[in-house]
């Protein structure tokens, strides 16, 4: 099997079309290779913008691509597509978290009127199967590319990073020393029905403690010290989208505030338990 790694860069225009702003598509860097990591093939493209003009001085900063190189070099979305597709040929794509391949979605339903795209068959978020690798499981704190790196003790250049092909590139280098090739199979999924509902999930945060998803009967804390459940002694408040009370420990007598986070995800419902001793950042004054 081989892989392709696609990474993106885009800048933020306004659409007449759409009226608001479309993450628009301006670069292709992609990796090609085979599953003992030979590289067949690198893939990169600059796209000529057709929703905004003038890129943001903070990308054209960020990357150091030019509108002169853009409208002089790049090519129309649909031409990079057509030359991706003939680069990738049907092998798994990677990108790095999922924000990629949303922005390629919306890019691709701008052009095409097409809500899936054609030569998207099989996809892995590489930044969740590195997550796995590494065993860092924290929902609320994602793993970035750079990092990544960091602690695989890869080498970076600075002054190369936020271009397409390097990203793709350092990505490459994440995943192989990742690479366990039996668990990796379980990281790619077929680009059916069920991954564009998955992808498009909108997770929200519940904040209504009447919800008829919650289960209250796992609204409670268990005491650190002593390993017991807690008793309540307030009624749960919403704080910054959070639910907050107060528990006292029936042992220990200790008293400690709980605080309980809520998402809807497209697998269910999601809870997040933490205690503070002192009020937690919600509740300072």
């Amino acid at each position: 099997m081989n892989i392709v790694i696609l990474d993106l860069e885009w800048n933020g225009s306004y659409s007449k079309k759409v009226h608001h702003y479309v993450n628009e598509i301006i670069e292709f860097g992609a990796v090609k290779f085979d599953e003992d990591f030979n590289i067949l093939g690198e893939f990169s493209l600059l796209v000529k913008p057709e929703i905004g003009r003038k890129l943001s001085k903070h990308i054209a900063e960020l990357t150091h691509i030019t509108n002169d190189e853009l409208f002089k070099v790049g090519v129309s979305f649909t031409e990079a597509c057509e030359r991706f597709n003939e680069f990738a040929e049907g092998c798994p794509i990677l990108t790095w978290g999922t924000s990629d391949v949303l922005t390629l979605m919306d890019n691709y339903s701008y052009y095409t009127g097409d809500s899936e795209i054609k030569f998207l068959k099989q996809y892995c978020n590489l930044q969740e199967y590195c997550e796995y690798k590494l065993d860092l499981h924290d929902p609320a704190s994602q793993l970035g590319l750079i990092n990544c790196a960091e602690i695989l003790g890869i080498k970076q250049d600075e002054e190369e990073l936020h271009r397409a092909s390097t990203d793709a590139m350092l990505s490459y280098e994440c995943l192989k020393k990742c690479y366990d090739k039996e668990r990796f199979k379980d990281f790619v999924t077929p680009a059916d029905d069920e991954f564009y509902r998955r992808i498009t999930f909108k997770n929200k945060q519940i904040t209504d403690i009447n919800n008829p998803l919650i289960d209250k009967s796992q609204l409670y804390f268990i005491c650190d010290e002593c390993n017991i459940r807690a008793e309540q002694l307030t009624h749960f408040k919403v704080k910054n989208k959070n639910f907050v009370a107060r528990f006292r420990c029936p042992k220990c007598r200790k008293i400690f505030i709980g605080r309980i986070s809520m998402r809807l995800k497209f697998d269910g419902l999601t809870m997040k338990k933490r205690t503070f001793i002192n009020k937690p950042p919600e509740l300072e004054d």
